[in-house]
């Protein structure tokens, strides 16, 4: 991670503070991949040790903290100074022009911000195959219900929503490299995060609607080739997919 440059009066800010679970990507990667990619001076705090005042117990006495007139509800959430955000799309909402990753003027950020939150119901979408009864309860107990309700997703869902994306791409004014102008946002890198983990968790089907998407799969290679990005996703920062996460991969639901 490179700190960005101290400012004329030579105070330089403080790293941002992310606050997530240290052993998966879920949620938080989404912002990961933003602070890293935008080379932003950070702190994983969980992934800290304990005596760093790190660990899953100082982010559970963060969220149970009964005296914080503005409780996060639950992680992802971001310290900036005395600003605290919760919510993914509302942190990268946040992040976007200050870490230069939200376009040019209002309405190229409003647009990231829309495409963000279409990449957040994708993700919610995805997380339900293998939980679609109750959040609560071991997918073992529900894997009938998670083979239909992955059938549906893989077969109407990701097609859906990888089309669209395709539609965005080829309709920018600006060319289809990127989904907003002619420069990285931090949308460009949540579908990179979204495509990966779709590969990731179904394997098969993924690989069917990209075949009919090229410039969604265009984009993929390309924010993944990105120095900083792949810097990142080479390092020990990046942590591996697994079947904790929000994509999962059991054989079952793919197809």
């Amino acid at each position: 991670m490179i700190a960005p440059a101290p400012c004329p009066c030579h105070h330089p800010r403080m790293p941002y503070q992310l606050h997530y679970w240290p052993t998966i990507q879920g949620r938080g990667e989404f912002v990961r991949l933003a602070l890293e990619a935008a080379g932003a001076d950070y702190v994983d705090v969980a992934r800290l040790p304990e005596a760093e005042g790190g660990g899953e117990s100082a982010l559970g006495e963060r969220l149970g903290d009964l005296n914080s007139a503005r409780p996060a509800f639950a992680p992802p959430f971001l310290v900036d100074g005395d600003i605290v955000v919760g919510q993914t799309a509302a942190i990268l909402l946040y992040l976007g022009p200050r870490l230069g990753l939200s376009g040019v003027g209002e309405s190229d950020g409003l647009w990231t911000h829309q495409l963000q939150l279409t990449i957040a119901d994708a993700v919610a979408e995805a997380h339900d195959t293998h939980h679609p009864i109750s959040v609560g309860a071991y997918y073992e107990d529900q894997r009938d219900a998670a083979v239909l309700r992955a059938r549906a997703f893989r077969d109407e869902r990701i097609p859906k929503f990888l089309d669209w994306f395709e539609r965005v791409l080829q309709c920018n004014p600006a060319g289809s490299l990127h989904l907003v102008g002619d420069t990285l946002t931090y949308a460009d890198l949540s579908l990179f995060q979204l495509v990966d983990g779709l590969r990731y968790a179904f394997p098969k089907a993924t690989a069917r609607a990209l075949a009919a998407t090229p410039a969604v799969e265009k984009l993929h290679v390309n924010v993944r080739r990105r120095q900083s990005v792949q810097a990142y996703l080479q390092s020990p920062r990046r942590i591996a997919f697994n079947e904790d996460g929000i994509f999962r991969r059991y054989a079952e639901l793919d197809g």
